[in-house]
């Protein structure tokens, strides 16, 4: 089995391990596995780490788990288990600590969501075209899709329990990944620009003639 598929079952086991416990144990999880910036100054080091393994409810584990499946399963093809494992860890350990910086010390945060993104922005600059039947278009647009919206959401200000900030972070750290491992990463990123023009057409088109 392929090791980014190991990462789903950790995940799935956690989640649903923490879940049971925490009626008891919800305060020694929080303060011991879940990534705050308090975690960290207490020395508690390890957080950002088993905090990308825990997640909220099952509506957030079963949407990570199912973009970390699409994305994940198609770099691990095309890269390799060593690098898809570098750049989720990283992308993923960094996004948090870097999230740090904009939210409030106690600010808990769990969830691989921002390592997941890490992988996302790796597609898109190294195989955009590669077709999701699940999702229903191309993988490259998939990502900038979401990386845009994600955006749009920091700016206008949308109030959730999610971590847009993390999820931005997490994309802009894999464009180094992505750009060093693909040779041709600007080829990539004008057919994700150009599927995004075509694919933004295509809704303006259709509003126009059922409006």
């Amino acid at each position: 089995m392929r090791s980014i598929n190991w990462i789903i079952v950790v995940c799935i086991l956690s989640s649903i391990i923490a879940w049971l416990l925490s009626p008891i144990k919800y305060e020694f999880l929080f303060n011991n596995l879940v990534f705050s910036t308090d975690n960290i100054l207490q020395g508690k080091i390890w957080t950002p780490i088993t905090a990308l393994f825990i997640h909220y409810d099952g509506l957030h584990l079963v949407s990570n788990m199912f973009f970390l499946f699409i994305f994940g399963n198609t770099l691990e093809e095309e890269l390799g288990k060593n690098k898809i494992l570098l750049a989720f860890f990283i992308g993923g350990i960094m996004a948090f600590l870097l999230s740090s910086f904009f939210y409030d010390s106690r600010t808990a945060m769990l969830g691989a969501s921002g390592a997941i993104f890490t992988l996302t922005s790796i597609v898109m600059l190294v195989k955009p075209l590669k077709f999701s039947f699940s999702l229903f278009m191309p993988l490259g647009l998939v990502a900038i899709i979401y990386f845009l919206y994600n955006v749009a959401a920091i700016y206008f200000e949308l109030q959730s329990n999610v971590s847009f900030i993390s999820h931005v972070i997490g994309f802009i750290i894999g464009i180094p990944f992505g750009i060093s491992w693909s040779k041709d990463w600007i080829k990539h990123l004008l057919i994700t620009i150009g599927l995004l023009i075509l694919y933004y057409s295509l809704q303006v088109l259709l509003l126009h003639v059922f409006s």
